[in-house]
């Protein structure tokens, strides 16, 4: 009987001990408080936080931080903002010195940032930042950022890090690229108003585990205009398993 309360208490340790890594979304919103009557500005940033291993979580945690302060900030004193509640706020103090500058102008600042676990495996972690501002001008900017990560360690994958040959991989998506996207296998990878770097071919910044394939997506501005949108592919799995470290 002995014997079996202790193995009981030991099987108990390892499975409180057995913690895995889990998300928990938080929301923090900022308006501001000069006066308005439409488009009152404001800012709403939805994210995924890691918990449970911590020094998986801290350095998943950080790395998504540093992204979305990079997408929202604009105060030169970046030591004081080191959480989103202090980010929001310094987001609305922003359009808030503009405002003092400029005081006839009417236009409202936004900012919409919406994060979510895309992507999950034993060796992968995707998340997905979707993000919209909008600080003047003509209309707002929106667009997806892809944050890849070791599963187990935390530590950031980068693009290059995900393909056994990345030139080799470059040249098949881009057979499929002109292919979907009607441009000629001679012609100038820019022949038909796309807006590559030098005209040649590039892989996305962003690229997306997801449950459908890898997804290489290309951001307004990134391979073609504003007007003319993003532009996407997606490969099946069992169609690129051959060139990727990581499944």
């Amino acid at each position: 009987m002995k014997n079996y309360l202790f193995i009981l208490f030991l099987c108990l340790i390892f499975t409180s001990c057995k913690k895995e890594l889990s998300f928990e979304n938080e929301t923090f919103e900022e308006k501001s408080t000069v006066p308005c009557t439409n488009d009152c500005p404001k800012i709403t940033i939805e994210v995924p936080i890691a918990k449970n291993i911590k020094v998986t979580s801290d350095s998943i945690n950080k790395k998504v931080f540093a992204v979305i302060k990079e997408i929202v900030f604009f105060e030169e004193d970046s030591v004081k903002v080191d959480d989103y509640k202090s980010l929001a706020k310094s987001f609305i103090t922003s359009y808030e010195e503009m405002h003092q500058k400029f005081p006839n102008d009417t236009f409202g600042w936004e900012a919409k940032i919406i994060g979510n676990v895309e992507f999950e495996s034993d060796q992968v972690l995707n998340l997905k930042i979707d993000h919209y501002t909008f600080t003047g001008g003509a209309h707002g900017y929106q667009g997806y950022r892809s944050l890849l990560f070791d599963k187990k360690t935390g530590k950031t994958i980068f693009n290059k890090q995900l393909f056994k040959n990345e030139n080799e991989f470059k040249a098949f998506a881009e057979k499929t690229f002109r292919s979907k996207y009607k441009i000629p296998e001679k012609a100038n990878i820019n022949a038909t108003g796309l807006m590559f770097e030098n005209d040649k071919f590039q892989l996305p910044q962003n690229i997306f585990y997801t449950s459908q394939g890898l997804l290489l997506y290309y951001n307004s501005y990134e391979a073609a205009s504003y007007a003319d949108g993003p532009k996407e592919l997606v490969f099946p799995y069992e169609e690129v398993k051959k060139y990727l470290n990581f499944q």
